[in-house]
């Protein structure tokens, strides 16, 4: 794909995992490229992010509108615009409507801290720790009408450790987020990613993406 896959990425706050992603996107020959990134809140940090690494930028104010829908609408608007494929949830903390995520169907992933399907919604963190898991993590997938709910791209599984709280384990979660939300962007990009109902399956890569992925010594 001439350029790369064209993402759109959606923030509401520091846009950690969006800087990931940045920095991922300006690796050379990395198959996908952010042409946007749209936030419902004007002052978060994850702008200022995007506009280091050189890429156009949105504040879409969902207070700005009547109703959900509405709000959802102008998003829409503004992705098809950019001339975005893909589109990323990267810590965007607006709950998006039913018909939205229908029209963007297997072309929106997000990614959750906490190994999916457990610990759905928020305070996963939190919730772990008090349900004595030995193993947390975080999960790629695709967006549905459900939260949380739709087919697993990637997930990174993390020990929870004896004395670990909220933050300390959040932290070497968000380490691992780092990592995963890249490399599922990455396969999409190739090509290789693939949906057969909840189940994602992941193609072996073409001789020439073998080469890049795994060059000689």
């Amino acid at each position: 794909m001439a350029g790369g896959l064209k993402v759109a990425v959606l923030i509401s706050g520091r846009g950690s995992n969006l800087q990931a992603l940045l920095d991922a996107c300006a690796q050379p020959g990395f198959p996908a490229k952010i042409v946007r990134v749209i936030s419902n809140v004007a002052t978060a940090t994850g702008l200022e992010r995007a506009h280091q690494a050189g890429v156009a930028t949105e504040v879409i104010n969902h207070k700005a509108y009547p109703s959900r829908e509405a709000f959802d609408a102008a998003l829409d608007a503004a992705i098809r615009a950019s001339g975005a494929e893909l589109v990323c949830l990267a810590g965007f903390m607006r709950l998006l409507t039913p018909g939205f995520t229908e029209s963007w169907r297997d072309r929106m992933i997000n990614i959750h801290p906490s190994l999916l399907p457990s610990f759905k919604g928020l305070h996963t963190h939190q919730r772990a720790i008090e349900a004595g898991v030995k193993l947390h993590g975080c999960t790629v997938h695709f967006v549905t009408p459900d939260l949380d709910d739709g087919p697993i791209i990637a997930q990174a599984a993390v020990p929870v450790q004896d004395g670990d709280n909220e933050d300390s384990l959040s932290a070497r979660v968000l380490t691992a987020e780092h990592r995963i939300y890249p490399l599922a962007l990455k396969l999409i990009g190739e090509g290789r990613v693939s949906v057969d109902g909840r189940i994602v399956r992941v193609s072996d890569p073409a001789p020439a993406q073998a080469a890049l992925i795994n060059p000689a010594d």
